[in-house]
């Protein structure tokens, strides 16, 4: 379902590639279209470490879910920028670990809209529900179909995967998701991870694709990276690439191939 009073999606424009449809090539799905195949092969081309580094921040994004779910409690997660679904979608993850769970998807894709059936389907001991919000420009924490769903005096957990590296300065990403984590309940956990060029220079050229496909992108390094977590208490193993945040085993990536920063901060 989408929030009542949500914000309405523009129609879906094909004309120029869009980074959640390309995020869903990388990552092997069909939910694209030629526009968004024509600006992800110009980044494998400069850039051919973006498949791998797509699928260890997915593979990220189950563990961490996993392991809020499991070791600390967490019953309610708020997902901003969910992309095209992709099974397992956090819902899942997280219904696996305690059927009881709650999760709002937010995104500003029109065509994540098109597909939210797939993150409807959960558990009937939890909820689930949709939200179409432009974190740039909207609050999605009040958006009503959140507040259907999710207890903002109780902890949640606020996931925003490869989401911040599509907000450059000018939109002062660290300050809104200090804002949107300063409103959260005691106990409540920051999710993120942040594509980086400390590992690949090259990195840097696959930004340039995003931006003349008409994305505006902005890689950090690991101390601006850091600055999205004040606020926060890092928990182990703190701020440190995808795939070495407790692996389930030895994925035989390099940092290099992985290029993306992740970490979970709790609110004291």
């Amino acid at each position: 379902m989408t929030g009542s009073g949500a914000r309405q999606p523009a129609p879906i424009d094909t004309s120029k590639a869009h980074s959640a449809r390309m995020y869903d090539y990388y990552l092997g799905g069909k939910d694209w279209y030629p526009v968004d195949e024509e600006a992800a092969e110009k980044v494998k081309e400069v850039f051919p470490f973006i498949v791998l580094g797509a699928r260890a921040n997915r593979d990220f994004m189950h563990r961490a879910t996993r392991t809020l779910a499991s070791e600390y409690g967490v019953r309610q997660f708020v997902d901003i920028g969910t992309g095209i679904p992709t099974e397992p979608n956090l819902h899942q993850v997280a219904q696996a670990v305690a059927p009881e769970s709650r999760v709002v998807y937010a995104d500003n894709d029109p065509t994540v809209l098109e597909y939210t059936d797939a993150l409807m389907r959960g558990t009937p001991e939890g909820r689930t529900a949709y939200v179409h919000a432009d974190l740039r420009q909207d609050s999605v924490l009040d958006a009503p179909g959140l507040r259907e769903v999710i207890d903002l005096e109780q902890p949640l957990a606020l996931s925003m995967l490869a989401v911040t590296h599509f907000l450059p300065d000018e939109h002062k990403p660290q300050e809104i998701v200090r804002a949107m984590v300063e409103r959260l309940a005691p106990g409540s956990f920051l999710v993120l991870s942040h594509a980086t060029p400390d590992f690949n220079p090259a990195a840097q050229k696959a930004v340039e694709v995003y931006r003349q496909s008409g994305t505006p992108a902005q890689i950090r390094p690991k101390s601006e990276v850091l600055r999205f977590f004040e606020g926060t208490e890092l928990i182990e193993p703190g701020l440190t690439t995808t795939h070495r945040w407790r692996p389930d085993e030895d994925s035989g990536i390099t940092d290099e191939d992985a290029f993306f920063y992740a970490g979970i901060g709790r609110k004291p």
